[in-house]
């Protein structure tokens, strides 16, 4: 009879165990939930204005040809950009968008994803960022 005791108690003691893991575990699945909900962006309200979009500043290093009817710049980026590759291929939607911008001159500008493309929604002229010098 008492080694069925022990037996008992080796079980109790197992189960008790396995009721804490789970009870461990709902905590945690409830901490983890309740974090993924607090950082998850916020939900614009109806009379908040737009971001301001952000620009980045690039070297104008060619117009393309193009391709059906698409296109095509180079855009050689600021290092600030902390990407791979600093010269980088962007669509532009329409031509008119480029005109009075040559070749080799500093730009600003924004892009977006758009049909599997980088694709540049506005560009403008902007003064050459001075080194170590910041620029607006």
């Amino acid at each position: 009879m008492a080694q069925r005791t022990d037996v008992s108690r080796r079980y109790g003691s197992r189960l008790l165990c396995w009721t804490e893991a789970l009870a461990l575990g709902a905590i945690v699945i409830g901490i983890a939930s309740a974090q993924s909900a607090a950082s998850a962006p916020a939900v614009r309200e109806e009379g908040a204005a737009p971001a301001a979009p952000v620009f980045t500043r690039a070297r104008l290093v060619s117009v393309g040809p193009k391709v059906g009817n698409k296109l095509y710049v180079q855009l050689k980026l600021l290092p600030l950009a902390k990407l791979p590759f600093t010269t980088q291929t962007f669509r532009v939607m329409d031509g008119v968008q480029l005109a009075g911008i040559p070749e080799g001159s500093w730009v600003k500008f924004t892009a977006r994803h758009v049909e599997g493309d980088n694709t540049v929604t506005s560009i403008q002229l902007a003064e050459e960022c001075k080194r170590f010098q910041p620029c607006d």
